[in-house]
């Protein structure tokens, strides 16, 4: 397995609610469930903070040592993955619909089986900080038998057919309330709902002009709202009676402190580690997840 050539600094950070995973730090055998079963997001804190790809601006998105790392530092407490379903089924933990901007290879995700992606490799970009390692991406359920039920995670489902097949893995490894299922179609989120799965739903600047966010709250868990959306938009998503409203992708200290003054009470960041380091400057309301 692909390790960072300096080993992860493991720290404790001053984080506003910030939870703390007993056991989290330096383990990476999967999880052996305690007699309380794993970590469900009924645990998480009133403001909750995620790594978004793993924390893309701080490790290699969607890799396993990013994800590890990410983890062992403990600055988020929401790991978030993207996941593509290959031609035969196996769901992979990648973003786009195509290899050719983070692997060494080129073509559609699609196109490849299961033994192709083991000749997948992670290129780590040039910019990233410490020494990262070309890797194979991980498949969905190699994630999940890592982390799962240790943290809470993001799954977000890039192809609509997947959904069934996540909920499967989920449910064999009791993992339904220990993660969050994220589309950008209201209609997928509605069909995830109705498998019993955590649901998450992102909406980006233009959509939220015209969203009426109110009518999801039946089958929403988390709205997911672009930070560049106007004041009055990310107001009315706090409103709407969605319990959780996070806001993506926040990577400056200023654009969390905008959006958590507006009412989010969460977001979604490629660079956890610098905000974690970075006091929230002003007041922060509090909204206890059974209000609009």
């Amino acid at each position: 397995m692909v390790t960072l050539a300096a080993p992860a600094v493991l720290t404790a950070l001053a984080l506003s609610g910030q939870l703390t995973f007993a056991g989290q730090a330096g383990t990476a055998a999967p999880l052996e469930w305690s007699s309380g079963g794993p970590l469900t997001v009924d645990a998480l804190p009133e403001v909750v903070y995620t790594a978004h790809r793993g924390g893309a601006l701080e490790v290699p998105e969607n890799s396993m040592s990013g994800l590890m790392a990410a983890f062992e530092r403990g600055t988020a407490q929401v790991l978030d993955v993207d996941t593509r379903m290959l031609r035969d089924g196996t769901l992979v933990a990648f973003h786009d619909e195509h290899l050719d901007r983070t692997t060494n290879m080129k073509g559609p995700v699609r196109n490849l089986t299961r033994t192709d992606w083991e000749r997948v490799r992670l290129v780590p970009p040039p910019g990233l900080r410490s020494r990262w390692r070309a890797e194979r991406p991980p498949t969905v359920a190699e994630v999940l038998e890592r982390f799962g039920g240790r943290t809470v995670m993001i799954l977000e489902a890039k192809d609509p057919d997947s959904l069934r097949p996540l909920a499967k893995l989920l449910r064999k490894r009791g993992l339904e309330r220990s993660v969050f299922v994220n589309t950008h179609f209201p209609w997928v989120a509605k069909r995830a709902h109705r498998l019993g799965l955590n649901t998450q739903l992102w909406r980006n600047a233009k959509e939220m002009r015209t969203d009426r966010p109110a009518r999801w709250r039946s089958f929403v868990d988390v709205l997911d709202v672009d930070y560049k959306a106007r004041d009055e938009d990310l107001v009315r998503a706090v409103n709407s009676g969605i319990p959780r409203i996070w806001a993506h992708t926040v990577n400056t200290p200023k654009q969390r402190d905008r959006v958590l003054r507006l009412g989010c009470n969460g977001v979604i960041t490629n660079a956890p580690g610098l905000l974690a380091r970075t006091p929230v400057r002003g007041p922060v309301p509090v909204r206890p997840l059974s209000e609009g």
